[in-house]
């Protein structure tokens, strides 16, 4: 089964992430919002009264070396709420600006909220992206009939990850697909059960990581 991944916001616990990931040969496709980070690292929220910080767009690349990035538009919007000037902007922009710093095309989008609509998916066909992630909960089929509407199975934090993933293995879906924040791990407890769940994937020979946008060329 193909086993795939997607992480919102370029936050600095995205370290430890992809620190971990590397360690199991698991890819993993990040999703940036780049106009709300600086040259810089710097603040950017709390999070169940831990601080959240944005990592600085200079040390991006190194960090995110050998991942797939995506866009998640430039500054967070409820893209259905955009007028289509800024709709366009908030597309074509984060996409321009992502292959200027990382060198590698940006195919896909993860809709910031998990917000869209038809002239939201409209918008991003135009400005060239083959697919985008929602938060809704997928069936477990694959492929979805829109790839503008490509819903994951699950949260890594979802209570029933594993009885989802056994779900996709007896249905026989080439697919298992999970998303998340790493700002959402907030103590070693969550870090150990995320880093069990990557270990326990990355074990199985019938597994292998992919990107996202591989399974849209």
């Amino acid at each position: 089964m193909k086993l795939i991944q997607s992480w919102d916001d370029g936050v600095t616990n995205d370290i430890k992430l992809a620190d971990m990931l590397r360690k199991y040969k698991a890819t993993a496709t990040l999703n940036l919002n780049i106009a709300l980070n600086k040259k810089e690292r710097s603040a950017g929220w709390k999070y169940k009264e831990t601080d959240v910080g944005r990592l600085g767009t200079d040390e991006m690349p190194e960090l995110y070396r050998g991942f797939e990035i995506a866009s998640h538009s430039l500054k967070h919007p409820h893209l259905p709420q955009c007028t289509p000037e800024a709709l366009k902007e908030e597309l074509e922009a984060s996409r321009a600006r992502l292959q200027e710093i990382f060198h590698q095309p940006i195919l896909g989008f993860a809709y910031p909220f998990g917000d869209y609509s038809e002239p939201v998916k409209a918008a991003l066909r135009a400005a060239g992206y083959t697919h985008a992630r929602t938060v809704k909960k997928s069936d477990g089929t694959f492929p979805p009939k829109d790839p503008m509407e490509f819903h994951p199975d699950c949260r890594f934090s979802d209570p029933e990850f594993w009885t989802l993933y056994e779900r996709n293995k007896a249905m026989g879906s080439p697919v298992f697909f999970c998303w998340g924040h790493s700002y959402e791990l907030i103590n070693d407890l969550m870090w150990n059960d995320f880093e069990e769940k990557v270990a326990r994937l990355s074990s199985d020979p019938a597994n292998t990581w992919v990107n996202i946008s591989s399974l849209f060329g």
